[in-house]
């Protein structure tokens, strides 16, 4: 049975993970900030997270193996977060992921010419700022701080028996 405390921590947590959501369609389509690549990829394991929470809510099975789960996705989401800010920050460079949109297409002249009419964002451009650290910044801090919180429940979570 999982205790009070640690599913109300989990109850806090997944009503962060939807407000980050929405802060990021809000940022994307009520503020006009276009978003990269990785931006949207960045997301991905919050839907995951959300998924994961919703199930031990209302199934309350499996919870422990849910949690190590929300661990990992946690730390991967916090891997991709930090690997745009290397980007962004010029540690790293920026990557096909970025660069275009047919990936697994050989293109042709006039394919090419159209991409690059387009208007693609780069991963190395900043276009909105929270306190003067990028979303990229922030999702790292806060993506490595679910893995640790979910590790610890993990970790404190009791079976029944």
């Amino acid at each position: 049975m999982m205790d009070k405390k640690y599913n109300s921590i989990l109850i806090i947590v997944f009503f962060l993970i939807i407000l980050s959501l929405v802060s990021a369609f809000i940022i994307e389509y009520g503020l006009g900030h276009e978003p990269c690549k990785l931006c949207i990829y960045q997301r991905y394991p919050y839907f995951i997270s959300v998924l994961l929470l919703t199930s031990i809510f209302v199934l309350k099975k499996n919870i422990k193996i849910h949690l190590i789960v929300l661990s990992i996705v946690s730390l991967l989401g916090a891997i991709i977060a930090f690997y745009h800010f290397g980007i962004e920050q010029g540690f790293f460079d920026e990557s096909v992921v970025c660069e275009t949109k047919k990936l697994n297409q050989i293109l042709s002249k006039e394919d090419l010419l159209k991409q690059l009419k387009q208007n693609t964002i780069s991963c190395k451009k900043v276009t909105f700022r929270l306190l003067g650290l990028s979303l990229a910044s922030i999702n790292t801090i806060f993506s490595l701080v679910l893995s640790y919180i979910f590790f610890l429940i993990f970790k404190k979570y009791e079976n029944d028996k």
